[in-house]
C-alpha cells in the first residue's frame, strides 16, 4: 500500500475550523508554537474570527499552514503509517515541505506570512480577480485565455484542479471578459472568487522575486519521502532546486491534474487530504476514481483514516 498525504491551501479556512480536535495536545501545541512565530494568537483568530480578518491572506496562510500540520502530528502522534509521498495545493506545499521534514515548522509560518504579504503587495486590491471555471477542460480553458491575453489585461488559466475545474486569474476586466467567452466556448459556469489577489498569473511577478531573495536564506534539509511539486506536477529532485521552484509557484500554475496522475502512476492507492475542509478529497475522487479518498480534519475522521489505513 501507498499512500499520499495532500495538504489544502487558502479557500478551505474557515471560524471554527479547529472545533473538532477541541482539547487534542497536539493540535493544541502545535498552534500555540505557530502563534508564536508570527507573534498573533492564530488559534484564537480561528475560533473567534471574524471571517474577514481569517479570510485576509496574510493571517489565511499561516493560518491554514499550521492547522493542516497539526492534524498531520495528531495522525503521527495516534501511530499512523508513515506517507510514501506528499504534495500540497498552492499554499499547502509548504506544509508538505514540513511533513517530509525538509522545512521546519517555525521558519514555515513565517515563511508563508512573508509569501502573503509579497503577493498582496505585488497587486493593489481591487486590480486583480480570479474565477472557477466549471464543465470545460483545462486545455479549452488556457487556450481561450492565451487568445484573450494582453500585456495590460492579462488574463490565465491558473489552477488545472480537475478535468472539468480550471480556476483563471489575472486584471479584473480582463477576467470577466474571459468568464463570458468561456461560457461561449461551452463551460457550464464561470463563478467569480473572493480573493485579495490574482494568485498564481504572472501578475505576481514581483512577489515572486522577493520571495526567491527570501527562500535563498533558508537551508532545506533532505526529504524523508518525496514532496510532489505543483509546478510541474513531479517530484522535488533536490533541495538546492526548492527555492527557484517555490519563488516560480507564486507566479506559474497548479498543476493539480498532473500531480494526482503521476502519483497514481507511482502505485499510490490511498490518498488523505489533512487539513481543514475536503476540497482535494472531492478534487481526488474526480481524478483518480479508483483511488481511496480520506480526509483528516477532526478526531472521528482521523480515527476512520487510522482504521481505513490500518486494514488496507
Amino acid at each position: 500500500m501507498r499512500v499520499a498525504f495532500l495538504f489544502p491551501g487558502q479557500g478551505s479556512q474557515s471560524v471554527g475550523m479547529l472545533q473538532g480536535f477541541q482539547g487534542n495536545p497536539t493540535v493544541e501545541r502545535i498552534m500555540r508554537q505557530a502563534s508564536v512565530a508570527v507573534d498573533q494568537d492564530l488559534q484564537a483568530l480561528i475560533q473567534q474570527g471574524p471571517a474577514e480578518d481569517l479570510n485576509l491572506t496574510v493571517n489565511t496562510q499561516p493560518v491554514m499552514l499550521a492547522s493542516s500540520l497539526a492534524f498531520f502530528r495528531a495522525y503521527q502522534d495516534a501511530g499512523g503509517p508513515a506517507p510514501s509521498h506528499v504534495a500540497g495545493h498552492s499554499l499547502g506545499e509548504y506544509t508538505a515541505l514540513v511533513a517530509a521534514d525538509s522545512l521546519e515548522h517555525e521558519q514555515a509560518v513565517q515563511l508563508v506570512r512573508f509569501r502573503a504579504q509579497a503577493m498582496q503587495q505585488a497587486v493593489p486590491a481591487g486590480i486583480g480577480t480570479m474565477a472557477a471555471i466549471l464543465g470545460l477542460d483545462g486545455e479549452s480553458v488556457d487556450r481561450v485565455c492565451q487568445s484573450l491575453s494582453k500585456p495590460d489585461a492579462i488574463v490565465e488559466a491558473v489552477n488545472f484542479n480537475s478535468d472539468d475545474q480550471t480556476v483563471i486569474a489575472g486584471h479584473a476586466q480582463a477576467v470577466i471578459l474571459a468568464c463570458d467567452a468561456l461560457k461561449q466556448a461551452g463551460a457550464k459556469r464561470a463563478l467569480p472568487l473572493q480573493v485579495s489577489a490574482p494568485f498564481h498569473s504572472s501578475l505576481l511577478e514581483p512577489a515572486a522575486h522577493q520571495l526567491r531573495e527570501r527562500l535563498s536564506g533558508i537551508s532545506f534539509k533532505a526529504q524523508t519521502c518525496p514532496v510532489w511539486h505543483n509546478l510541474t506536477g513531479l517530484p522535488i529532485q533536490a533541495s538546492e532546486s526548492l527555492p527557484d521552484l517555490l519563488s516560480q509557484q507564486a507566479m506559474r500554475p497548479v498543476r493539480w491534474v498532473q500531480t494526482i496522475r503521476s502519483l497514481v502512476q507511482e502505485g499510490v492507492t490511498h490518498f488523505v487530504e489533512c487539513g481543514p475542509g475536503k476540497v482535494l478529497t472531492g478534487l481526488t475522487k474526480k481524478i483518480a476514481p479508483d483511488a481511496q479518498a480520506l480526509f483528516i480534519n477532526d478526531e472521528a475522521s482521523l480515527q476512520h483514516t487510522l482504521q481505513s489505513l490500518q486494514t488496507a
